[in-house]
């Protein structure tokens, strides 16, 4: 099939499943705010923001005082995927960092001031690289490239960062030698620039506690509220504080020169009340351990994780996601952010949409599910848990009441900047 046939056929498998949702659909549509411009954030709202730009991965937190977080901005060479690409919206016309910091301005109460920063893991499609075609302008003075945070940072002021291994680049192994070394020098360099001119401090990512991600404004007023920060370099962290090094046995064994940089993703869970959030980069890895077991991080990770209400996919659902960690997270909505068409592959879809894992409804909710994708699938159950308002991208807000009780899942169009609501659908905790 070539590809124009391959288009007429999503198209086709499109109309089809638009019947399907049809219900599901005008129920989300004919929400009040549907067709409407995003009434914005109110005190006492937890909100993620899943920026769509078709190139990249970046979520954009405010805390219920307002305290706000910018976690991952990438820009990756995703257009050089060709006929594996998904819409680049709003247009190529100007890279992610700046696209994701316009929109940042857009729903920041604060502003230009964003109170935390933090990249997830080394990777170019969350935080920037120095060698793709979008990052090869360098400012006077500069001794980092333009791209993903760096680029995002000439309109945002960040406080804080928060970094998985600053300042030695040493955790779990030399990290200068790594296969991601261009991404960490360049955002290495970024930090430095950065502390010595405009005032961020930069904090390594500490594991297991509850109180480094945290309000700054208004503390007090929400008790409720509190982070864990669940993973980090290949470890993991249980509620009772035990840590388990997922990658001892091969550290200690085998001393490798590398490691696969997902499995060193940073995760958290976020706690409003009843409601719990996770989220947790690209965690995933599969490898053969010294003693002959396969170890499976991910499995490892599924034994520390609480049920949750909503769930980010890990490796942008491109084969991660286990049944054991679906079992465990047993969450309502599952969301992923999409650069690329090989993203949420059917083995993943079909285990977040199983009823054997866990009984209760599901809401998948890709930023993208593009006519190729449900032509692909066409006739695969897991399309009848996909939010229709996916189809042609956009941004999925996330939007928990005062108290964690009541929260939405809201799609924004992407193709522009009005911001228009299309999409609300809303669950109890």
């Amino acid at each position: 099939m070539d590809r124009r046939q391959f288009l007429r056929a999503g198209a086709l498998a499109g109309a089809a499943c638009l019947i399907d949702f049809q219900e599901a659909f005008a129920r989300g549509a004919k929400d009040p705010l549907a067709g409407r411009p995003w009434p914005g954030w109110r005190k006492g709202q937890f909100q993620v923001h899943f920026i769509y730009t078709g190139v990249a991965e970046s979520m954009f937190m405010i805390f219920p005082d307002a305290t706000t977080m910018l976690l991952d901005c990438g820009d990756h060479n995703a257009v050089g995927r060709g006929k594996l690409a998904v819409p680049v919206l709003p247009s190529p016309d100007r890279h992610a960092g700046e696209w994701i910091a316009r929109y940042v301005l857009r729903v920041n109460p604060r502003g230009s001031d964003v109170d935390y920063m933090m990249l997830s893991h080394y990777h170019s499609d969350h935080g920037g690289h120095e060698g793709f075609y979008a990052s090869r302008e360098v400012r006077d003075g500069r001794e980092y490239a333009l791209s993903g945070f760096s680029q995002a940072a000439e309109w945002l002021t960040f406080r804080k960062a928060f970094d998985r291994c600053w300042p030695s680049y040493d955790d779990p192994i030399p990290l200068l030698d790594h296969r991601s070394a261009d991404c960490v020098e360049q955002m290495r360099r970024f930090y430095i620039y950065m502390v010595r001119h405009r005032g961020l401090q930069v904090e390594k990512f500490r594991l297991g506690e509850t109180d480094q991600v945290a309000m700054l404004h208004r503390p007090r007023a929400y008790p409720q509220f509190s982070v864990f920060n669940l993973c980090a370099n290949g470890r993991i962290a249980s509620p009772d504080g035990q840590v388990t090094d997922l990658y001892r046995q091969l550290k200690e064994k085998e001393n490798p020169w590398r490691l696969n940089e997902n499995g060193m993703s940073l995760g958290m869970i976020i706690s409003y009340g009843p409601f719990r959030f996770f989220t947790a980069g690209d965690f995933s890895d599969r490898f053969r351990q010294p003693d002959g077991t396969t170890m499976d991080i991910e499995e490892q990770l599924a034994r520390v994780c609480p049920p949750v209400s909503v769930a980010k996919l890990n490796h942008h659902g491109h084969y991660s996601m286990p049944a054991q960690l679906v079992s465990a997270l047993r969450a309502r909505v599952y969301v992923s952010c999409v650069w690329d068409q090989l993203h949420n592959v059917d083995p993943v879809m079909a285990r977040l949409s199983d009823h054997t894992l866990y009984p209760g409804e599901r809401l998948l909710c890709p930023g993208v599910m593009p006519a190729e994708r449900r032509a692909e699938d066409a006739g695969k159950a897991w399309l009848q848990d996909v939010a229709p308002a996916s189809f042609d991208g956009g941004h999925v807000v996330l939007n928990v009441e005062k108290g964690g009780r009541d929260y939405s899942i809201s799609y924004l169009t992407a193709a522009d900047e009005s911001m228009t609501v299309k999409s609300v659908m809303h669950f109890k905790t």
